[in-house]
């Protein structure tokens, strides 16, 4: 008897180990809104993730796996402690739930926030797996952003250690030079994603090069994290030290280093 009861304290003790749902994969989109963002473009991410997951290709994707379920999280970040969750995780197995996740993207626009921490989002990110009621084979960080880490620790150190807990790192990066901040753009935004953030086994980089390719670009992304393919042309970064440069010599501190060359030139009488 007192064996039986003790079981089932054990039981009541943790209810939500018992009641994690499986799905086909955890997907976490952590979209950019620092303040070289414009309201503009902030409204465009809203409405074009909206549109992409209310659309037919990324309901087909979801209803077509093992399980025909998702779970996704929509995340906005921009300094190393400035992140805010607007659709928490949520359950999507249907047309009518993906609607309503749309919906709630495109219920209210925020303001943008300071500084550029691509660290930040990753590590806030991968900590949202945790308790987060499903489960799954597949994990994946969706990162967009429009320049390189300026703020937190080095971006290297926050993606090795995502892809060390098993999550998958695909990116996003906006390369429409709009806005504040031009001065931390990078010509070749799209290598620095390939190169420093993105990282797992199937990861991938989509650019954005102006802002009318970006619903597409959001669709192709979604359909290809939810159905668990990937692109015909990846990226596979390979494990580096913490150096600040991976094996062939990409410098992945240089948002660093301008945010330095600024910070000097701003101290200057």
């Amino acid at each position: 008897m007192t064996t039986l009861i003790l079981l089932g304290t054990v039981c009541l003790q943790n209810p939500a180990q018992a009641a994690d749902v499986e799905v086909d994969v955890e997907l976490v989109l952590a979209v950019d809104v620092s303040r070289s963002m414009t309201e503009r473009e902030l409204e465009i991410q809203r409405r074009g993730y909206a549109a992409a997951l209310s659309s037919e290709p990324v309901i087909k994707a979801i209803v077509s796996g093992l399980h025909g379920k998702v779970a996704i999280t929509y995340v906005e970040w921009a300094g190393q402690f400035s992140q805010r969750t607007i659709v928490p995780w949520t359950l999507i197995e249907n047309e009518q739930q993906a609607f309503a996740f749309a919906a709630k993207l495109t219920a209210k626009f925020n303001s943008s926030l300071r500084r550029t921490s691509l660290s930040g989002a990753l590590d806030h990110a991968a900590g949202l797996f945790q308790g987060n009621g499903f489960s799954s084979l597949r994990r994946v960080i969706d990162v967009s952003g429009d320049g390189p880490n300026n703020d937190g620790r080095p971006v290297l150190q926050a993606r090795e250690e995502a892809i060390s807990q098993g999550i998958v790192i695909n990116g996003l990066p906006l390369m429409t030079n709009e806005g504040l901040g031009t001065q931390f753009h990078l010509v070749d935004l799209d290598d620095y994603y390939r190169h420093c953030v993105i990282g797992g086994p199937g990861s991938f980089v989509i650019p954005v090069l102006e802002w009318a390719q970006f619903p597409q670009a959001v669709r192709q992304k979604l359909v290809l994290e939810l159905a668990g393919l990937a692109p015909a042309q990846r990226y596979l970064p390979q494990p580096v030290a913490f150096s600040g440069a991976t094996e062939d010599g990409y410098d992945c501190m240089i948002g660093e280093k301008i945010w330095g060359r600024m910070r000097l030139y701003w101290s200057l009488p």
